[in-house]
């Protein structure tokens, strides 16, 4: 248990670059220690970087549970996706922005069936910028709660460093709370959006990918 916290296993999207970073690293140790030494530590960088370590997973339909881990960046309450037909609904946004130092696998906040995915280009902006929700590289996940039959969106948004958005479910696929549903690769932030429910968070605080609670029935 204690060796898995500290050497977690490693996202299948983590293995190209771990070998490319090794193999870097071999070559400058031959060059020199001083770069040797550098790109040892990023290759270290590297491993925590695409870490997939367990959660423990609450189970329980009541709350939303977060789908990243990082920082709350913003709560507020707006129109939903025009992306996904919502533009019509209030819905309540909490944005988690993640650091290149956070675990960027992303999780389901609830389970129940994915009813969407709508991938949609864009910009890279910093994502901890409001307007990166509208303007930047998404995808967007609905998923119809089976308690309350009401739908919550996940929004994966790229940002400033990463470029590219990891999904490892499909549509129509049926999910349990915790399950991931993929990742983004480097400095990047999650929106969720929801209706009906108490949040939980607030700004500046830290939270855990399929642990911390967001918002409860």
């Amino acid at each position: 248990m204690m060796l898995e916290k500290i050497f977690p296993k490693v996202h299948q999207e983590g293995y190209k670059f771990l070998v490319i970073s090794a193999i870097l690293t071999l070559i400058m140790w031959s060059i020199s220690d001083f770069f040797g030494f550098i790109f040892t530590l990023i290759t270290i960088w590297v491993y925590y970087f695409f870490r997939d370590p367990e959660r423990t997973i609450i189970d329980d339909e009541n709350y939303l549970v977060s789908p990243a881990d990082g920082r709350i960046s913003a709560i507020k309450e707006v129109s939903g996706p025009i992306e996904l037909g919502l533009s019509d609904k209030k819905l309540t946004r909490v944005s988690i922005f993640m650091n290149v130092f956070d675990c960027h696998v992303n999780r389901a906040p609830l389970g129940g069936e994915i009813e969407d995915i709508f991938y949609k280009p864009g910009k890279f902006l910093n994502a901890s910028f409001d307007k990166a929700s509208e303007e930047n590289e998404r995808n967007y996940f609905k998923i119809k709660d089976k308690k309350s039959n009401e739908s919550i969106v996940v929004v994966q948004i790229a940002g400033l460093i990463a470029r590219r958005i990891v999904t490892q479910v499909e549509k129509t696929q049926i999910v349990n709370q915790g399950q991931r549903l993929g990742m983004i690769r480097f400095g990047s932030r999650v929106d969720i959006y929801y209706s009906q429910r108490k949040t939980m968070v607030k700004v500046g605080q830290n939270v855990i990918a399929g642990e911390s609670l967001i918002a409860s029935l």
